[in-house]
């Protein structure tokens, strides 16, 4: 079970910065930055969630509080109502950039998140069979700097999904990855989360990317971020936008929350 809820979460920090980020910016050295406050929500167990915000507005600060990576904030985070103190070998994080160890070949990547498992070949059966769902094979033995930008996502996919983590976690995922490996990677995240069936939060800044693979999309507004949108996703997979009324004009009204007009 990874039922999470998040109560009346806020996060604020002092201003350190002697030079302004732009002319409107009135924040004084010193002064107390509010990231975002009184945030309330819940992940249903084998739920995708993603979030959508503006740049800027807390949304990584609090997928890296959900996963234990920052105590400094107010309010709580429960996990099947224990509190989250610290991150946890059960939920694992997947970064913007790439984490992969570039001393270690893909199989030795992968193999990390199992050197508890005792029995090596059940440990040798898991390795492959998440370097064959993330389409790998035959790269096992190759270092990251063999690999492409969409590889490498893909071997960082095949590492975190071999733990069996109750929760994942995913921060911009697709960053820097070409039109057609993005689309690619997507419709695989898409199917892993159909096979394994586990809690995952993404966070992204692309609006196509939540209406195809979300249940569930939260959308935060600029700083101190609020929750100005919560919309549950009840279309069929696979997904296709341009043929789906309901989803263009779910999209469309996204984009007006956020502020901009589509059209343009």
């Amino acid at each position: 079970m990874s039922n999470i809820k998040i109560q009346g979460l806020g996060k604020s920090y002092i201003n350190r910065r002697s030079r302004k980020r732009d002319p409107g910016d009135d924040n004084d050295i010193g002064a107390e930055i509010k990231v975002f406050e009184d945030i309330n929500l819940e992940f249903e167990d084998g739920e995708m969630v993603c979030i959508l915000g503006p740049s800027g507005c807390g949304k990584s600060t609090m997928l890296r509080i959900m996963a234990g990576f920052d105590q400094s904030y107010k309010g709580q985070i429960l996990i099947d109502g224990k509190r989250i103190i610290e991150p946890s070998s059960d939920n694992v994080f997947v970064f913007q950039q790439n984490g992969l160890l570039p001393w270690m070949t893909v199989w030795q990547n992968v193999e990390l998140g199992l050197r508890n498992l005792e029995d090596e070949q059940e440990k040798e059966d898991t390795i492959q069979e998440y370097i064959d769902m993330v389409e790998l094979t035959g790269f096992e033995y190759h270092y990251p700097s063999q690999l492409s930008g969409g590889m490498q996502r893909r071997a960082e996919l095949a590492r975190a999904l071999a733990v069996n983590p109750e929760i994942l976690y995913m921060d911009e995922p697709f960053t820097g990855l070409d039109y057609l490996t993005h689309l690619k990677i997507r419709e695989e995240v898409v199917n892993m989360h159909t096979f394994i069936k586990k809690t995952m939060i993404m966070v992204t800044h692309f609006i196509d990317d939540a209406l195809i693979m979300a249940d569930r999309i939260i959308v935060l507004n600029e700083r101190p971020a609020r929750v100005i949108m919560e919309h549950k996703l009840d279309f069929s997979r696979p997904r296709n936008i341009e043929k789906e009324p309901g989803l263009r004009d779910l999209r469309d009204q996204i984009f007006m929350t956020l502020g901009v007009s589509y059209v343009a």
